[in-house]
């Protein structure tokens, strides 16, 4: 059956990660952003999971895959269950707060693997310090594109919904008792 709630997400979900194929600042991308619209508002949560997964995946089939991808898809995930947080609160603030949390996991996981399992950095304290170091610069362009990405499709899905009401989650009857 045609659900267009579903195909909206589906569409922006997409887009988005089409446009990691198109040029951008090192990680200045779409991919926290991706995860946690399907978590916040894909209500089947096998499809939460599996919608984003796949657009990530096909995204990074054009761009190529590397030894790392396990982290990265890792948080992804953990990012789509920080989703879950967001389905009975969409506020603008929880939506943000969401989204800086999804960016600290994602530097914190995927450079502490880079460290755990690369050569470039001996498995020492000041090892693991130096990763960290080296990857500020990259944890700005996190923030900002989690920041610019999230706020384009919640807020483009918001306004698609008061556009088209068909877009609206539809309410559950929940009988009252008597």
């Amino acid at each position: 059956m045609w659900n267009p709630r579903l195909a909206a997400i589906a569409v922006l979900i997409v887009a988005a990660a089409a446009s990691r194929l198109l040029p951008h600042p090192p990680n200045f991308t779409p991919i926290a952003a991706m995860a946690l619209l399907g978590g916040a508002y894909l209500s089947d949560k096998r499809v939460a999971f599996a919608l984003p997964l796949a657009a990530l995946f096909l995204s990074d089939l054009v761009l190529g895959l590397h030894s790392g991808m396990w982290a990265v898809y890792g948080c992804f995930i953990l990012v789509v269950c920080l989703g879950f947080t967001l389905r009975r609160s969409r506020s603008p603030l929880r939506i943000a707060g969401t989204a800086l949390a999804s960016s600290v996991l994602f530097f914190a996981f995927t450079n502490l693997a880079v460290w755990a399992f690369g050569s470039m950095y001996p498995k020492t304290l000041a090892g693991l310090t130096a990763c960290y170091t080296a990857a500020i610069p990259f944890f700005r362009n996190t923030l900002a594109g989690d920041a610019l990405y999230t706020t384009l499709l919640f807020g483009g899905f918001a306004l698609a919904q008061r556009g088209w009401p068909v877009l609206r989650e539809r309410a559950t009857f929940r009988p009252q008792p008597a």
